[in-house]
């Protein structure tokens, strides 16, 4: 019986999850399957320059998982770009990483803060209070439907 994988830290969840061939129907193609954790891998090492060393530090592996981990995910990428094939981005035995990011719009400074900790009084850098959260490689935040639309909701029942 094989060793369970321990779970690797990833700061990026993909939203998009299929790249494929122009022109040609998904239903036509073979699929090459990416995991997260090896296209946070990817992200890392040939995205952000990061050494090896860093970067099983950030997904909280070690060094040289991180090469076995690149290693697979860099042949898949390739066989998916020389035969043709479609890519899918799914599983792989992850854990999302804990932090919150924000951005000044002032002074373009950011920060990461602790899941928990609550939202910061003013940036660090120029103490002023035009900031605002991240949400790096996902839909912006903010701009979804959330409170408002519930506060709308109760607005309109019957009391």
């Amino acid at each position: 019986m094989t060793r369970p994988k321990c779970p690797r830290c990833v700061g990026f969840v993909p939203g998009i999850v299929y790249f494929k061939p122009r022109g040609i129907p998904l239903t036509m193609l073979e699929e090459v399957v990416l995991t997260v954790d090896e296209l946070e891998a990817v992200r890392l090492a040939d995205l952000e320059g990061l050494h090896h060393v860093e970067a099983a530090k950030r997904m909280k592996v070690s060094r040289p998982t991180v090469g076995r981990i690149l290693e697979e995910a860099r042949r898949k990428i390739a066989e998916a770009l020389v035969k043709g094939k479609a890519l899918k981005i799914q599983g792989g035995t992850i854990m999302i990483n804990q932090k919150r990011s924000f951005a000044c719009s002032d002074c373009q400074y950011t920060w990461e803060l602790p899941r928990g900790t609550g939202r910061p009084a003013a940036c660090p850098s120029c103490k002023g209070r035009n900031f605002r959260r991240e949400n790096p490689g996902g839909p912006p935040l903010g701009a979804g439907r959330g409170r408002c639309l519930r506060i709308q909701k109760s607005e309109k029942s019957p009391a």
